[in-house]
This record gives structure tokens, sequence and C-alpha cells, in this order.
């Protein structure tokens, strides 16, 4: 299809016709739109969000981060770090901005066209000015300018649910680098007793106390928990990286300290309508639902402009200079005007515009259908999170109250024992390997309870497991220091 022109000639049409239009033009916001995800980051996480545009703003976050990472860092503060830190996040409100940015060129009047040309000869001169312009563009300008305006809406819905995520993302990676330090400490603390045990029996042997296969059986069970250790912290540092990732660190930055052990299970929390909250406060939700009304006002406009493919409208003011002899021979000149308005309307003879309604109705109900299907995916996501919630609370709970308790018990027990010679070295490294095993169990389970009640969040509020959202690339750089 040719490009469309629309066409205004004389000079106070247009003035008159461009001040009507413009009046209901789009402007720029003074937040860039950023107003939707920083609302939704202060209820829903009790957190602050910064676009950076300038030296200032950037000043202003990196002392905050500063001082924020002075201290042993919590899983309040890791998220709050992320937040204002996070250049994947910048990205994102960097591409608000630019939706923004597209929203208001949608509601502007297209450019008018000025064209000017000539024509000489011998003895005359033509000189035609023309300003053209598209005529359907306009009479269409408030619909697409809606339209525009309820896909900003989409796009400020989906950034906040970019914060949503960043948010879960960075508070689950905190609950895994926390448990990872939490199982070096015990594994360190056990191979210490081990590393001292194997010393007792090595001068036993020398003396001729213990024979040797009791001595080799306790030589392996430290050396099993020297390879236990180096694991442990070989995952120590690659959660710690990847939560430096989510916080976007580095240099000086990676100096930052983690506790050693994850926070105590706190009381159950008894969930009542998850269903119904979900729905209610989902974001992504909130966006398939303002995706599908600027569909509707594009199928709106589909049926209202069906049979107009195309209208063009061209103003001419053309000039005619001559020159000519008289009968005296002196050379005369000639100046005439003229002025030309052309109409061009496309004639539906072949495609009376049945392809495009029916494609727009198909995206439409596509939109419905992923809508509805998305409804009822909320509604067991948030029960699955629930399930999960509890279970892990149940787990972590059994861990605590029951299986360390009797661990202990069982190795204080076998220390005994085998100091009264009633069981040898073999039962003694079997209790003590099983109270290891116990211990890193529970410590997983802790670890798994807290990313669960991550999850239980952000299933109803957005930007979790289920949720769905834009991916944040996150800013590192440097390795990995300080303490743990």
């Amino acid at each position: 299809m040719k490009q469309r022109n629309l066409s205004l000639h004389g000079r106070r049409g247009l003035p008159v016709a461009l001040a009507v239009l413009l009046g209901g033009c789009a402007s720029f916001s003074p937040d860039a739109g950023t107003g939707v995800a920083r609302d939704v980051a202060f209820a829903e996480l009790n957190k602050d969000v910064v676009k950076i545009t300038d030296a200032t703003g950037a000043i202003s976050a990196k002392a905050r981060v500063d001082q924020l990472l002075k201290q042993p860092l919590s899983a309040d503060a890791a998220v709050q770090v992320a937040l204002l830190n996070n250049r994947g996040l910048q990205a994102a409100f960097n591409e608000l901005g630019i939706a923004e940015a597209q929203m208001v060129a949608a509601s502007l009047p297209p450019n008018p066209t000025l064209g000017i040309s000539s024509r000489s000869g011998r003895f005359a001169l033509e000189i035609e000015r023309q300003i053209a312009g598209s005529i359907f563009a306009l009479v269409t300008l408030p619909a697409r300018a809606e339209i525009a305006r309820e896909r900003f809406q989409a796009a400020q819905l989906r950034t906040a649910e970019t914060v949503l995520k960043l948010a879960a993302d960075t508070r689950r990676q905190y609950h895994r680098a926390v448990a990872a330090n939490a199982q070096v400490g015990f594994i360190e603390q056990a191979k210490g007793s081990s590393d001292a045990a194997a010393e007792l029996f090595k001068r036993l042997g020398e003396s001729g106390g213990v024979n040797k296969l009791d001595q080799a059986r306790e030589f392996a069970f430290d050396a099993e928990l020297g390879a236990q250790l180096a694991q442990a912290r070989l995952v120590q540092r690659q959660e710690r990286e990847r939560l430096v990732r989510q916080l976007g660190l580095w240099g000086d930055e990676l100096k930052f300290k983690l506790p050693g052990m994850l926070a105590p299970l706190p009381r159950l929390q008894s969930v009542k309508a998850i269903e119904s909250e979900a729905l209610r406060k989902r974001i992504d939700l909130k966006v398939a639902r303002a995706d599908l009304d600027a569909l509707a006002g594009a199928l709106g406009l589909t049926n209202a402009t069906r049979f107009v493919n195309d209208i063009d409208l061209l103003g001419r003011r053309t000039y005619d200079r001559g020159r000519s002899l008289s009968h005296a021979g002196e050379v005369e000149r000639e100046t005439s005007r003229s002025r030309t308005v052309e109409l061009e309307i496309e004639i539906p003879i072949f495609d009376f515009g049945q392809s495009k309604v029916v494609q727009a109705e198909q995206t439409y109900m596509q939109a419905a259908n992923k809508l509805a299907e998305k409804a009822v995916n909320i509604r067991s996501e948030a029960r699955e999170a629930y399930v999960g919630y509890r279970a892990t609370y149940d787990i972590a709970r059994q861990y605590q109250s029951n299986v360390l308790p009797l661990r202990k018990i069982i190795q204080d027990e076998s220390l005994l024992h085998y100091n009264g010679m009633l069981i040898d070295v073999t039962q003694l490294i079997t209790d003590a390997r099983a109270r290891i095993l116990s211990n890193v169990a529970a410590i997983n389970a802790r670890r798994d309870f807290w990313i669960a009640h991550t999850d239980l969040k952000h299933v109803v509020i957005g930007g979790g497991a289920g949720g769905g959202g834009a991916t944040v690339a996150a800013a590192s750089g440097g390795e990995a220091g300080g303490g743990h």
C-alpha cells in the first residue's frame, strides 16, 4: 500500500485544525511513568525504587547502598540494595521511558510535508508548492491515542512486575547464600572435631592403643569431611556470586557480610482466601487485562475504518511565469496563479477489510483466552504455593524439634559407650556421620521454608515463580570477597 498522504492547503484551516487536535495530545510525565512501580514497591514490599537520571540521583542511591552494606546484610536490606543498585532494573525503567515516548508520539498529529518543485524553459518558469499530510491519520488520532495510552499503562504494570520479580529473586538467592554459609560453618565445626579425633587416633595407634583398622576408619571419616567441606565452600562462593549479581555490586562493595545462619522459623501463617487475593493483586493478571483493553480498542478502530483504507488530500499552489515577445520586439512577463485540490480515495473493490477485522477479532479472542487461562493458573499457583509453604514449615519444624535433638542424644550416648568400651569406633563414626547429615538436611529444610515463604508472598502480588514477568539482567563485576 502506498504511503498515506494527508493533504492540507490554505493557511487558515491548518492552524485551527492543529490547535483542536493538540488540545488532547499526551505529554511526558515528570517521573517517566515510574510512579506505578514506585507505589507497588512501597505498598507490597515497603521498599523504595528510584530511576537514576543524573549524577545527583546516582550519588544519593550509592550512599544509601553503602550504608546498608556496612552491617551484616538482612533479607530486607538485600532487597532494598537490589532495587536501588540493580542496573537491569534501571534498564527496565529506560524501556518504560521509551514506551512513554511512543505513547506521546502516537497522540500527536502527523507532520505535514512541504514540497516545492519548479519547471523552467527558455521563456517560462513554473513554481509549484505543495503541503501534504494524512487525513486518515488525523481522523483516527483520538482512537489511536487512547490505544497508545492503554498500552503505556500496561507497560507501567509490566515494569512494576519487574520490580516485584527482582525483589523475589533477590530474597530467594539471599536465603540460598545464607544457607550455604550455615552449611560451611557447621561442617567446619565437625571437621575441627574430626581433626582432633584423628590426631588422637594417630597417637593411640603409635602406642598400640588402637588397632590399624579403627585408625584407618577414623582417618577415612576425617578425609571425607575434608571433601565435604571443600564442596560446601565451593557452593558458598557460587551462591554468594549469584547474590552479588542480583545486588549489582562490584569493587569494594563485594566486602559485604552475610549472617552465618538462617533466621529462626516464624509462627505459621494462616492464609485465608489466598486464591481471591491473588486474582485481585497479581500484577501479571493486571497486565493481561490492560493488554486486552488495548486490543479491544484496536478492534473497534479496525471496525470503524475497514472500508476506508486510504484517503489522500493534496493542496497545491502553482505560479506560472512566462516570457513572450511583443510586436515591438520587447520581452513581456506574465504571471498566473492557480490552486488545485485533489482528493484520492482507494476504492475497496477486492478487499473490503474483512481480513483486517477477522485478524483483529482472532487476536482479541486469543488474548481473552490467555487471560482466562492465566486466571485459572493463578488459582492453582496460589494453592500450590500454600501447600509448599505449609509442608516446608512442617519439615523444618520436625528437624528442629525432633531430629536434631535426638541425633545429639545418640552421638553423646555413643561417645559414652565408646569410652566405656561397649561399642567400637565404627558405630561411633556412623552416628557422627548421621548427625552431620541430619544437620545439613535441617539447614536445607529451613532454607526451603524461607524460599517457600517468599513464593507464597509473591504468588499473591506477582513476580514469583509462577508470575512470569521480564527477566532482569543484573550488572556485576570484579571478584567476590569479604566475610561471610
